[in-house]
Order: C-alpha cells, then structure tokens, then sequence
C-alpha cells in the first residue's frame, strides 16, 4: 500500500519543482529540460492529493467528484486555447492528473480502512489546497506548451522515461508513487506511456 508522503519529502518536492520550473526553456536539441519540468509539476500535484483525501475522508466525500472534474476540464480546454496549446493534448493531460490523484487517493483510504484513520484536523482545502491546486495548473499549462514540440519525437518515450529517472534521482522519490505518476504522465508523447521505466 501507498504511504503517504512525509511534510520533508512535500517539501522536497516544492523546491525541485520550483527549480525546474524556473529553469529557461531549452532550446537544444535533445535537452529533456522541458519533459523533467513536466515530471516535476506532476509529481507535486500528486504530493496534493494526500490532503485531498483526507478531506474527503473526515468529511465523508467520495474521491469521485464528477462535477468538479468537468469544471477542470472546461477551465483547461479555455486556458490551453489562450495559451496556443492543443486543447485534445491537454484535456487528455489533466484526465491523467485526475485518474493519477484518484488512484493515490484510493490507496490512502485503502490503508485508513486497514489501519487507523490519519491523525488531526482535516486540511482546509479552500484556503490552501486548492489555490495550489490552480497555480499548478497555470504552471502545467505553460509546460505542456514546452513539451508540445516533442510529443511527436519517435524517442519521446524514452526522452519521457530518463527524465522521470532523472526526478527520481534529484528527489529520492518514494518508489511507491511510481504507477500514480505513470498514469500522469501516460499522454505526453503521442505514442503514449514511456520505455523502460523501472
């Protein structure tokens, strides 16, 4: 079962993603700065779904909120147009996100029922959750236009692949979060998924 990740491995996490998103845009032929950049963004949004679920858990929601799913989807479509970003490509993008959040979610109530429920107050997911929720998404916006030209390189997959090995390495990333962060990365590259990952 998946563990939750601890408020040093979260913060981690951040300053990674902050980095590598504040790194330029790569221009070089061959440079996976734009893949890692996306890998990071996405492991720091499922980082979020642990506060996630332990809303829904103290406040007995289910992980499926087909409403608030739409509204994503609608407010990414909008946002990708403006952005000049193919619509298709990121509506296929933030379904991983959510199918991803939804199985680390899933996992964490798995074990709640198991063991013992997590401890303290729920998080307040109006004030702080949420609002990281959107930033996350302008920033996975903007980076889903970096890696745009790429998706349809014959090595994308493998270029995909070395870049989450390469976040695993600067990051000592709980190998656990491996198949949640598969699934959020499976529509980068137009082939779909990545060769190789371990």
């Amino acid at each position: 079962m998946k563990r939750p990740l601890s408020a040093a491995a979260l913060g981690t996490l951040a300053l990674c993603a902050a980095f590598l998103v504040a790194t330029p845009r790569a221009v070089a032929d061959g440079d996976d700065t734009p893949l890692i950049n996306l890998v990071a963004l996405a492991s720091k949004r499922l980082a979020l779904a642990v506060p996630v679920a332990q809303w829904k858990w103290a406040n007995g929601r289910p992980i499926t909120d087909a409403p608030r799913e739409a509204a994503l989807l609608a407010d990414v479509d909008k946002r990708a147009r403006a952005a000049g970003v193919d619509p298709a490509f990121a509506r296929a993008f933030f379904q991983d996100q959510i199918d991803a959040s939804k199985r680390v979610q899933n996992a964490l109530f798995e074990k709640w029922r198991a063991t013992k429920p997590p401890d303290g107050p729920p998080p307040d997911l109006a004030t702080s959750t949420r609002p990281a929720l959107d930033q996350l998404t302008q920033s996975m916006i903007a980076g889903l236009g970096r890696v745009q030209p790429l998706r349809d390189a014959s090595d994308c997959p493998v270029r995909l692949a070395r870049s989450v090995q390469n976040w695993k390495s600067i990051t000592h990333y709980d190998a656990s979060e491996t198949r949640a962060l598969e699934t959020a990365l499976a529509h980068v590259c137009t082939a779909g998924g990545m060769a190789g990952v371990a």
